[in-house]
């Protein structure tokens, strides 16, 4: 094998690069490239995630339950009151004065007493006598010019046509919901009578009874019916009803300040919903349309944006992208290169076959013929051990990624290559001599074969440049979380200036008197390429004498040792 050059990082992985085809670069090639859109989906997304729980809350507001309950029990307590007030009053005063034991209410001592104490109730009071008819309705107070209806008006207020659509707006989206679906019918019958009413027909069997209906507006009346008694004789029923508007416009205030602060918080969670989606999605559109540009592109003038101030899963993102571009460029570079160097080094031995092919056909002795053919042949083989060992170099990186790791054994593996070496006689008279310190920890994970040709390599190498007595001594440690290999041997050493070079491509240096064209120079860059994918690396240095004598070469080869769990296992 020839001495092949360490470089730097970038030259490594570029010289790990295997001669397959690159990515498309047309700008037809890939997927069709999306349309760009006015509002993302993860936008959109992330607007609906963080308004969701806003909105519960905003349906919740609209229930209020609890506190609507609360003031409905208030006002039908304050309602029973001064029902049980007035009942009783009316039990006193509007009773006609029999002197049997059976007292009756008199009609019109109960219109005059309605009529006087209607502005004092603030509630509808009507009056059934012991057989349910009507007496007394506060609504329809007989007058000397006839029946007068009186309905509340509402208080004067500014705005009022803007206030009634938004009261409106809010009754629909309001009874839009599921609410007191639960709760009676109240339909006002046109002959008022004790039958209509379920609670007075309880009060006049001396029953007070509350009630609760709901109008078909979907708005609320409060009914209290109590019996009217003298002593403990009933004669007849009071039923005081209010509408629900005073609990509605209470409920409805409250639901406006919580709706205040909603739009409130609902305003500020879309503006830090657009300011969290406009941070992750407005960087990954830099990120989509830079990498589009630069697969599309036919030059490296687009590159990936720096986000270096971000310390989150976007910088990352973008550093991974960059470093990607960067070993994609170089990984074109390589195979750029490599093209070039394979051009030129099978240039040489085909222009050599020509010129011995163009000199045959004019040469007439014999004997000069069968040099040139010689020289053809020479030539010919030259070729076959050339593109033999390109192929072998474009092939590593493909199996090497196809291929499973395993445990392996380096001191068993470097055992087992020393005593082959050995036994078949193929190193010189001194032998190959194995050192393993750390037996049993000395464990890597990789492929074993392509670990076995390294070694084999190196050997290979140390045994052209020893003499024929000179000693191979291959030594295995443990340091830290590495693994060391050294491949000593006794020749003439390595070149001063070219340490770095011997694993450079198609670079040949020989032994004195060795016949040219038998190695093609990528032995060792072979070598880089599987270690370097084993995450590890390789050197090369003389060993010299405290007299400064160059003692021979040695190949310094450090891989990582495998993380084994409690099972002995790969972690």
């Amino acid at each position: 094998m020839a001495f092949g050059s360490k470089s730097d990082n970038a030259d490594i992985g570029a010289s790990n690069s295997s001669p397959t085809p690159g990515p498309s670069r047309h700008p037809g090639a890939g997927t069709a490239h999306r349309p760009k859109r006015w509002v993302s989906r993860l936008t959109l997304r992330i607007l609906a995630i963080n308004l969701f729980a806003v909105a519960i809350l905003f349906v919740g507001v609209l229930y209020l339950d609890r506190y609507q309950n609360s003031l409905i029990q208030a006002e039908l307590e304050a309602v029973s009151n001064q029902a049980v007030l007035f009942a009783r009053a009316v039990g006193e005063a509007a009773v006609e004065q029999e002197l049997s034991a059976n007292h009756q209410l008199s009609p019109n001592r109960v219109r005059r007493m309605m009529r006087r104490s209607s502005t004092a109730l603030h509630a509808r009071a009507r009056v059934f006598g012991a057989t349910g008819t009507l007496f007394a309705d506060s609504l329809k107070l007989g007058q000397p010019g006839g029946l007068v209806l009186i309905r509340p008006l509402p208080p004067p207020t500014a705005n009022r046509l803007m206030q009634e659509m938004a009261e409106r707006v809010y009754d629909r989206i309001v009874n839009w919901l599921p609410r007191r679906s639960g709760l009676p019918l109240y339909r006002e019958s046109a002959r008022q009578l004790a039958n209509s009413y379920p609670e007075v027909i309880q009060a006049l069997r001396g029953v007070s009874v509350q009630t609760v209906r709901a109008t078909e507006a979907g708005g609320l009346i409060l009914t209290v019916a109590v019996p009217i008694r003298k002593y403990k004789q009933v004669l007849g029923a009071l039923l005081l009803s209010i509408e629900g508007e005073k609990i509605d416009q209470a409920v409805r205030s409250v639901r406006f300040e919580i709706l205040g602060v909603f739009a409130v918080v609902f305003a500020i969670t879309v503006a830090l919903s657009l300011y969290l989606a406009g941070s992750i999605t407005r960087p990954v559109q830099r990120l989509a349309a830079a990498a589009e540009r630069v697969r599309t592109g036919l030059d490296r003038r687009y590159s990936i944006p720096e986000f270096t101030g971000r310390g989150d899963e976007i910088g990352d993102l973008a550093r991974a992208m960059r470093q990607m571009t960067d070993n994609l460029w170089q990984r074109m570079d390589a195979i750029e290169r490599f093209a070039a160097d394979v051009a030129h080094e099978i240039k040489n031995p085909l222009t050599s076959v020509r010129s011995a092919v163009e000199t045959a056909t004019r040469v007439t002795d014999p004997t000069q013929r069968e040099k040139l053919l010689a020289i053809i042949l020479d030539d010919v083989n030259r070729l076959d051990r050339l593109i033999s060992d390109i192929s072998e170099a474009s092939r590593v990186d493909s199996e090497l990624s196809r291929e499973e790791t395993t445990n392996v054994d380096i001191g068993c593996m470097l055992e087992t290559i020393g005593e082959i070496y050995t036994s078949t006689s193929w190193v010189g008279a001194g032998g190959a001599i194995c050192e393993i310190d750390g037996d049993g920890s000395l464990i890597v994970n990789g492929h074993e074969n392509r670990l076995v040709q390294v070694i084999r390599n190196l050997i290979d190498n140390a045994m052209t440049f020893s003499p024929p007595d000179g000693r191979i001594t291959i030594r295995a440690a443990a340091s830290g979380q590495h693994i060391t290999i050294t491949v000593d041997d006794e020749g003439i050493g390595i070149p001063e200036g070219k340490l770095g070079a011997v694993f450079d491509r198609f670079y040949s240096e020989r032994p004195a008197g060795e016949k040219f064209g038998t190695h093609s120079g990528l032995g060792l860059s072979i070598c880089r390429q599987i270690v370097a994918a084993h995450d590890g690396w390789i050197s090369a240095e003389n060993r010299m004498a405290p007299g400064g004598e160059v003692l021979g070469a040695r190949f310094i080869l450090v891989l990582p040792k495998a993380k084994l769990g409690k099972g002995g296992g790969t972690d």
